[in-house]
C-alpha cells in the first residue's frame, strides 16, 4: 500500500467500509455467519462438522459463493481491464441490489448467498496481473501488517506503510458499526443503500485514481 497514491488508499478504505457494512447485515441476518470474512466461516464449518452438520453446510455454501465471486470478479475485471474498478463495482451494485430485492420478498437465504458473491468480487477491484494488491474484505492481513510495521519502526527498519493498513481496518470497523446500527433499527432499505454506495464508487473510480499509474504493493 505504500506505493499506492493517496486517492487509491482512500478508495480502498471506502471499499473496506462497504465490505464491513454488508458483512454486518449478513452476520445479523444469517444468525452469525459472515459474507466477507471467510476465516470465520471456515471455523464455523469445522466446528459444525464436529457438532452440527447444518451449520457446516451453511458455512460451506457461503464460502463457495464467496469463492465464486472472487473468480467471477477476476474474470470480469480481466475482460474490462481498462475500466476494472467500474466494471466490477457495477456488477457488485447489481448483485447487492438483487439481494435487497430478494430480502424484501423473504428469500433471505438467497440474499445471503448473493452478498457473499458480491464480497468475493470486491477483492477483484485491486487485482493486477493475477494478484490482489489490497484485500478489502479480510482484515487479519491488515492487522498483521500494522503490527509488523510498528515493530519495524521500533527497530529502525521503517514503518512499512502500516498507517494505511490501520485506516483500512478502521474503515471496515466503521462500516460494520454503521451497517449494524442501520439494519438493527429495522431499516428495510439498508441493502439498497449498500447497492447505491457501490454504484457511486463505480462512478467515482474512473476519476479518483489511475490504475495504470499504480504499481503492485501487496
Amino acid at each position: 500500500m505504500t506505493r499506492l497514491e493517496s486517492r487509491a488508499r482512500l478508495f480502498a478504505c471506502c471499499l473496506s467500509a462497504l465490505a464491513g457494512f454488508v458483512d454486518a447485515i449478513g452476520f445479523i441476518q444469517s444468525g452469525g455467519f459472515f459474507v466477507s470474512f471467510m476465516s470465520g466461516n471456515s471455523t464455523r464449518m469445522g466446528v459444525g462438522i464436529a457438532e452440527n452438520g447444518l451449520a457446516a453446510l451453511v458455512a460451506a455454501t457461503i464460502i463457495a459463493c464467496f469463492l465464486g465471486g472472487v473468480i467471477g470478479g477476476s474474470l470480469l475485471g480481466s475482460r474490462f481491464e481498462g475500466r476494472r474498478p467500474a466494471a466490477v463495482l457495477l456488477a457488485i451494485a447489481a448483485i447487492i441490489g438483487l439481494a435487497a430485492l430478494l430480502q424484501q420478498f423473504g428469500s433471505e437465504d438467497y440474499a445471503i448467498a448473493l452478498l457473499a458473491l458480491a464480497m468475493g468480487a470486491e477483492n477483484a477491484v485491486f487485482e493486477r496481473d493475477g494478484e490482489v494488491r489490497i484485500g478489502v474484505t479480510y482484515m487479519t492481513g491488515s492487522l498483521v501488517r500494522v503490527g509488523n510495521g510498528i515493530a519495524g519502526a521500533i527497530l529502525g527498519r521503517g514503518g512499512n506503510g502500516w498507517g494505511g493498513y490501520l485506516l483500512l481496518w478502521l474503515g471496515f470497523v466503521a462500516g460494520v458499526a454503521v451497517g449494524a446500527l442501520s439494519f438493527g433499527s429495522g431499516n428495510s432499505s439498508t441493502l439498497w443503500a449498500a447497492s447505491g454506495a457501490a454504484l457511486v464508487l463505480a462512478m467515482l473510480s474512473t476519476r479518483m485514481f489511475a490504475f495504470e499509474e499504480s504499481r503492485p504493493a501487496i
